[in-house]
């Protein structure tokens, strides 16, 4: 679904990604690893179209997108939770996953009702404002925010983050659930790594802006891929 190779991104004169390749299959759960700081975030606002790659190939579905503004890329199939959540405080948490209507054809502007199965505090609070939600609460909207838009390839970046245990364990039973569909790509950016652990098929792992570790989670030990998360 998601194939990438020799990516690189700056940041004005500092390069942040050193020629990242990477492959995140339909069905499964791809997730990057690495300490604050390596890259990890940066690659996925390049693959979202958040800030533009400057160099190398990013496929999506075998089709080459070149650097490709953020809402063309979510029309073509890209769904991007953001570290932090970015919900909008004073619109309602329906209004919110509204938001994701701007890319679905008239005819497929709803919220469905599965929304609300995957996630039932947000039924319960539809009508309260965005910013009135706990971070737990906002990251759950978050998610369906970007489950409404439909997408074939799923970006999360630690959704994990300051959420408590409960809502944690919520959340992986919907990631699982997202994966075993079998229609989209989801790759995930965590630092808990029992969470990522238990959840991931394939490990990447980053060290200073560039991959070091690739693997099959069948394939790799277990402490070989903690101590990625060492500095």
């Amino acid at each position: 679904m998601l194939e990438l190779k020799d990516i690189t991104l700056h940041y004005g004169q500092s390069q942040i990604l050193n020629g990242v390749d990477l492959v995140a299959e339909q069905g499964q759960i791809t997730c990057l690893m690495g300490t604050n700081g390596v890259g990890k975030t940066s690659l996925l606002k390049a693959i979202s179209g958040t800030h533009a790659h400057s160099g190398g190939s990013f496929k999506l579905d075998g089709v080459e997108q070149g650097v490709t503004p953020a809402h063309i890329l979510a029309k073509r199939g890209i769904g991007y939770v953001p570290q932090g959540r970015d919900i909008f405080p004073l619109m309602t948490v329906r209004e919110n996953m509204e938001i994701g209507f701007a890319c679905l054809d008239k005819s497929d502007r709803r919220v469905p009702d599965e929304m609300f199965e995957l996630f039932p505090v947000l039924k319960e609070m539809e009508n309260r404002r965005g910013g009135d939600l706990s971070g737990g609460q906002q990251q759950q909207l978050a998610i369906a925010r970007a489950l409404i838009t439909k997408p074939k390839l799923l970006l999360l970046d630690e959704p994990t983050e300051g959420i408590q245990p409960n809502i944690i364990q919520q959340i992986g039973r919907v990631i699982s659930f997202l994966k075993n569909q079998g229609d989209m790509a989801i790759l995930l950016v965590e630092q808990y790594f029992e969470f990522a652990y238990d959840l991931a098929d394939h490990f990447y792992a980053m060290r200073r802006g560039e991959i070091i570790l690739d693997g099959a989670k069948s394939k790799l030990r277990k402490a070989d891929v903690l101590a990625t998360l060492s500095v």
